[in-house]
């Protein structure tokens, strides 16, 4: 008597619970997804001369760059590209690393990542020199000396780990300013970076549907 005044009740419980989970699913915030245009990141010095200046830094949380010595995830300054995370290299006029952050350089096309491999390992800024790989060719980029011009390589997609330990990609489209398709080195302006990049702003999500 008393199990069957009872399965009602249980009933209701468990209908209530299954409602909360679904609750939880669609709770979730939605990936954010944007291009970011004429970021600027000089740097002074070069040409023999040593290299100098403040390191433009980018947040992913609130898509914005900011002047914060602490919430920031990459910074970027000429074609050196930083993270918030490991121990400064030194490098002149670098901003310390205050988190945990992480980045990686992958081969793939930007629709292809759909979430962040499991064997996915995260490296960061260190004595050694920075995650990102420096120089033509052995990262984001290739120059050409004959014409003097800088182009992303294409499909080199970077992966990052947040200063709060969620997910983004991004891929650097152009190195000028206003992203001309027919770059003239002596009049376009570089070191004005133009990236795309996902965002997934839910804590232990590493998809980036």
């Amino acid at each position: 008597m008393n199990t069957l005044k009872l399965t009602p009740f249980i009933l209701m419980s468990l209908c209530m619970l299954s409602c909360s989970d679904d609750d939880d699913v669609m709770a979730l915030a939605e990936v954010e997804s944007t291009t970011i245009e004429n970021l600027h990141a000089p740097q002074e010095g070069g040409r023999g001369e040593p290299i100098s200046g403040s390191f433009t830094k980018f947040d992913f949380e609130t898509g914005q760059i900011t002047d914060s010595d602490t919430e920031w995830d990459i910074a970027f300054r000429g074609t050196t590209i930083a993270v918030n995370g490991g121990t400064v290299t030194g490098t002149i006029d670098e901003p310390l690393r205050t988190s945990d952050a992480g980045i990686t350089l992958v081969s793939a096309t930007f629709e292809d990542i759909t979430e962040i491999p499991a064997d996915t390992s995260f490296d960061q800024d260190s004595h050694e020199g920075f995650a990102v790989p420096a120089g033509s060719g052995n990262g984001w980029y290739n120059y050409d000396f004959t014409t003097n011009i800088l182009n992303p390589i294409p499909g080199k997609i970077l992966l990052v780990e947040t200063t709060d330990g969620k997910y983004a990609k991004f891929e650097i489209l152009s190195y000028y300013k206003d992203a001309p398709s027919d770059i003239d080195p002596f009049q376009d302006e570089s070191r004005y970076y133009t990236f795309r990049y996902a965002y997934n702003p839910n804590e232990g999500q590493v998809t980036f549907n």
